[in-house]
């Protein structure tokens, strides 16, 4: 007995290195789908030694304060930050190895669309999580358009196998730059358990004062504000409701790039007083801005998943989301589904529900049944598999 627990110890485990660069240094978007996927993917598999490599960063307590104890995970950080490293392998193409600052790793992982050079021809897993530079060119800046066009194609068709937010995202991976659908896997981002309605007043009073919405009821909707999020279309079809309706329109989500058209509708439509950009909110305010709205609006153009859709039913909250891209996939029935471009539909639409307790009633039952089939554990143990089989 002793003979064969000793041979068992001797067994070397892999080494996963798995890039967290974006659960460091962005709060929301990718940063909070990696900090949530990896933190799960430790729980889930011991067998594996995870190796979390960031470019250089101020404080791994993001990340870190999520893994649980005794667990079997290291952390390496470069000795150059983001914007350098980013340059180093991506603007310049210098071949230099990740394992150049991991040390020995047996994959690589990274879950946010572009892949690093690596040596010895290990395994490469990589996240995409949508096209919008593809379908939506005019929504990004020149540099940053130029700069995805041609790392992601390169990063898709060097990485031995690509993971997709959605069925959509995966049909477009392999539809425009013609890769084998067999390399690529739908992997659906969870809910976390602390979106659910709050089990008291006080903290939805607290989360009132402390971004200032006083007492109106308000429709909420959130996401960073960029020309995709469609946001322009929804101060347009709010405008209507807010001539008959006391409610505000709460737009949370820090500044992503060409806002400035966004936040100069809300003056061009005369809705100052109607209409407030609340920035970038705490991920522990969340579920308290959900459940307090009376209906939470998600007009974008294009999505690679949609996880506040999700978050909001969670959160017992009716759901109005365009009918683009991945959004009926990911919402189902549970939501109602309009076309983002017609202003008309969503005026119409929010009146409709603002005037119809019931209706809303019976969304939220749906949306509580939706949310529940998307799982982190889900996703984890769903990637630990994947992971397993490229590693055998």
């Amino acid at each position: 007995m002793t003979s064969q627990g000793n041979n068992h110890e001797q067994v070397k485990r892999s080494v996963v290195g798995i890039d967290v660069t974006s659960a460091l240094s962005q709060r929301a978007g990718i940063g909070r789908y990696t900090r949530e996927l990896v933190s799960a993917l430790v729980r889930k598999d011991k067998s594996t030694e995870y190796l979390l490599f960031s470019a250089s960063q101020p404080s791994w307590d993001l990340l870190a304060s999520r893994m649980p104890p005794d667990s079997n995970v290291r952390y390496k950080q470069s000795l150059f930050n983001e914007r350098w490293l980013y340059r180093i392998w991506y603007r310049l193409r210098l071949p230099v190895p990740v394992q150049l600052f991991t040390g020995h790793i047996d994959l690589f992982y990274s879950p946010d669309f572009v892949l690093p050079p690596v040596r010895n021809d290990i395994p490469t897993v990589l996240t995409v999580h949508d096209l919008s530079f593809v379908h939506y060119p005019e929504t990004f800046t020149p540099s940053l358009r130029k700069y995805l066009n041609q790392v992601v194609p390169k990063s898709v068709r060097s990485a031995t196998h690509v993971l997709a937010d959605s069925q959509t995202t995966k049909e477009d991976i392999s539809n425009i730059w013609q890769i084998d659908e067999k390399k690529i896997t739908v992997l659906y981002s969870g809910v976390d358990r602390s979106f659910r309605p709050p089990s008291d007043n006080e903290n939805l009073v607290n989360v009132r004062n402390k971004y200032d919405l006083g007492d109106e009821p308000y429709i909420f909707s959130v996401s960073t504000i960029q020309p995709r999020k469609n946001y322009q279309m929804l101060i347009r079809a709010f405008k209507d409701v807010a001539n008959d309706f006391p409610h505000r329109l709460i737009i949370a989500g820090g500044k992503g790039w060409l806002y400035d058209e966004t936040l100069a509708e809300v003056n061009a439509q005369g809705l100052d007083d109607r209409v407030r950009f609340v920035g970038f909110v705490d991920d522990e305010d969340l579920p308290a801005l959900y459940s307090d709205a009376t209906l939470f609006v998600f007009p974008s153009l294009y999505e690679g998943f949609g996880l506040p859709v999700l978050e909001a039913m969670a959160c017992g909250v009716p759901v109005v989301v365009s009918n683009a891209s991945c959004l009926p996939e990911v919402a189902g029935e549970a939501a109602l589904l309009l076309p983002p471009q017609d202003q008309q539909a969503w005026t119409t639409a929010i009146r409709d529900l603002l005037d119809d307790p019931s209706r809303r009633a019976q969304m939220v039952a749906s949306g509580f049944l939706r949310a529940r089939q998307y799982k982190w554990n889900r996703a984890a143990e769903k990637l630990s598999g994947l992971l397993q089989q490229l590693l055998r």
